[in-house]
């Protein structure tokens, strides 16, 4: 895992925000809630300052060798035991990790080592994460029949 830190240009000290997600999956016709570690980048991390809803619950900042080890994931314990990691985590900490290399002043926002809460929950849109979109003949618009012609 270093070396491909180092390849990337990133170290085990570097900066990056780890958030806790109430997110929804699908199964069997039921919707069941659940809790999901996800690394924030920079710029969603300046939108949830501006007090847009989100999904987020609670946010740490922290070195990602906190995080990920040689070979495998160490959960922060300001999470809940239940609480699971997102889907492509460790690619997805070091894209943000990157975010922060490259906009620094984005770690003002929340200091290493300490953690924010008063985030603007809200679930009135719910993160779906196994939803299929299927397509039909009924998402097709409609068109006027003179829009295609030279009048």
């Amino acid at each position: 895992m270093s070396s491909k830190l180092s390849e990337l240009g990133i170290s085990q000290e570097d900066y990056c925000v780890f958030g806790l997600a109430t997110c929804f999956i699908r199964d069997e016709g039921e919707i069941k809630e659940i809790k999901v570690i996800e690394p924030i980048p920079s710029a969603a991390l300046e939108a949830l300052f501006k007090e847009i809803p989100t999904s987020y619950q609670l946010a740490i900042a922290t070195t990602i060798g906190q995080v990920i080890r040689e070979d495998a994931i160490q959960k922060p314990s300001e999470f809940p035991a239940d609480s699971q990691f997102c889907d492509d985590f460790v690619d997805r900490t070091l894209a943000a990790t990157r975010t922060y290399k490259s906009k620094p002043s984005a770690q003002e926002y929340i200091k290493l080592g300490t953690s924010k809460g008063d985030f603007n929950y809200s679930l009135e849109r719910k993160r779906v994460l196994n939803s299929v979109h299927k397509v039909s003949d009924d998402d097709n618009v409609k068109q006027h029949s003179h829009t295609h012609k030279i009048l």
